[in-house]
């Protein structure tokens, strides 16, 4: 019933998914829509939910194996030529039709435990498919996270690249004037000029890539790319995100009792040693008991006289019981080879527990350097833009006095505005490395 409910909400899910997936406003997605929306839509999780249910079919199989089978049936035809007639149990040469009604039951007592490690390791496989669910469902959030943060910082960029643009051409307006009314060269002119057509191809740029970082962020909601495509942008203030104080073996110990990916490969090893128990249980004798029950009717005539159906059916009944015990001696050395293959995908899920575990260190290792690394280039990117701002409205003051020139005055323009990206892409680096830490030690994955 289990297994008929988890497969009634798949097609239910797959019916409804186009109508469902449209019930949002493209052009105001916040955080929480953008990862319910990819976890509806992704293939990777249906997959994994798919073999859950597999896994759970497997189990009502193998629980099954411990109930009785029963069938029944009929058959009914006609036999030409020289045969024993049923009903006089002589040789005659006459045609002769039957129908014949049969049932029978069988049931397993004994099978060396394997029905009962079967159940076992089918009950662990749904465990661990339930942890590969919850790992895909953790690695879809994390990188919507971060496809995410990559359009709110694409964003911020274009509206960087587009303030030196203005700034460029209230310069280039400010200077045509002085240079119409005599007052500087035209060189000068020509120069903001240049300046000003290579503002407008960052502008260019930065759209572009704006419009890439909600291509990939459509592409990991598997919905159709539109360019209206727009996000909330939360209030992501650096100061809110605090980095743990943690060292990395203890995130790592924490992650370990935490991460879907662990306990899925941990109970990897669990259900390969119920499949060498079952292995082993084909050394050991089966017993199983069975019942079977017959009759027919004849269409033919005794001493004058054919007796009806329901006369013979119950005249002609009859039953049996049996007893089958199977002790294996010679089996051509298939159980010592399904011991021996059990025994290596045992050791392949603890080659797999310790690369999971391993890989689990591995990107814990780097999301704690990079964090501390980026939070640093955060710290580092604050001072220099405050120290370049100054600069730069000096450099303005200055070059509207005509006490430096163009030149000396587009370098300090440009470390300023270089500056400002440098410190929109450190700080959203940090903020996501900081989440990808949080995600370690169990905090939500939220912004």
């Amino acid at each position: 019933m289990k297994i008929f409910y988890s497969f009634s909400f798949l097609l239910l899910f797959l019916i409804s998914f186009k109508s469902h997936s449209q019930n949002y406003n493209i052009q105001n997605l916040d955080l929480r829509t953008t990862i319910d929306i990819a976890l509806e839509n992704n293939l990777n999780l249906q997959r994994s939910q798919v073999n859950l249910a597999n896994q759970e079919a497997n189990l009502i199989g193998n629980q099954g194996q411990r109930i009785p089978t029963l069938s029944t049936g009929a058959s009914t035809g006609y036999r030409w030529g020289r045969s024993i007639n049923p009903v006089t149990n002589l040789f005659e040469n006459n045609r002769i039709g039957n129908i014949n009604v049969f049932g029978n039951s069988n049931m397993t007592l004994f099978a060396g435990q394997q029905i009962t490690n079967s159940i076992k390791q089918s009950r662990t496989d749904i465990e661990a498919a339930r942890y590969n669910v919850k790992a895909t469902e953790n690695t879809i959030t994390l990188n919507v996270i971060n496809l995410f943060i990559n359009v709110v910082f694409a964003k911020e960029q274009l509206k960087i690249a587009e303030n030196q643009l203005a700034t460029t051409k209230e310069q280039l307006s400010v200077t045509t004037k002085l240079v119409d009314a005599g007052a500087l060269p035209l060189a000068n002119k020509l120069d903001i000029q240049a300046q000003n057509a290579t503002n407008e191809l960052e502008v260019i740029n930065a759209s572009n890539n704006l419009r890439i970082a909600k291509l990939n962020l459509a592409q990991a909601m598997q919905i159709p790319f539109d360019n209206r495509l727009d996000v909330i942008a939360p209030d992501l203030d650096p100061e809110n995100y605090m980095l743990t104080q943690r060292e990395v073996d203890e995130i790592f110990e924490i992650a370990l009792e935490l991460m879907p990916e662990v306990k899925a490969a941990e109970l990897g090893i669990e259900s390969a040693e119920f499949g060498v128990k079952i292995a082993r249980g084909g050394y050991m004798p089966t017993l199983g008991i069975g019942a079977s029950a017959f009759s027919n009717y004849v269409d033919q005539f005794f001493m004058g006289e054919r007796l009806d159906f329901g006369t013979q059916m119950r005249n002609n009944f009859s039953n049996s019981a049996n007893m089958q015990l199977n002790i294996p001696i010679l089996s051509n050395l298939r159980n010592r080879a399904n011991v021996q293959r059990a025994r290596l995908q045992k050791r392949l899920s603890e080659i797999q527990e310790s690369e999971t575990k391993n890989q689990l260190r591995q990107d814990i290792e780097s999301a704690y350097t990079n964090a501390y690394a980026s939070r640093q280039s955060y710290q580092a990117s604050q001072i220099r833009v405050s120290s370049l701002e100054e600069a730069f409205r000096i450099a303005q003051q200055r070059f509207d006095a005509g006490a430096i020139n163009f030149a000396d005055y587009q370098l300090a323009q440009n470390n300023y505005f270089n500056a400002q990206a440098d410190l929109v892409t450190s700080k959203y680096t940090y903020i996501f490395r900081v989440k990808v830490l949080d995600f370690y030690l169990g905090n939500p994955l939220k912004l």
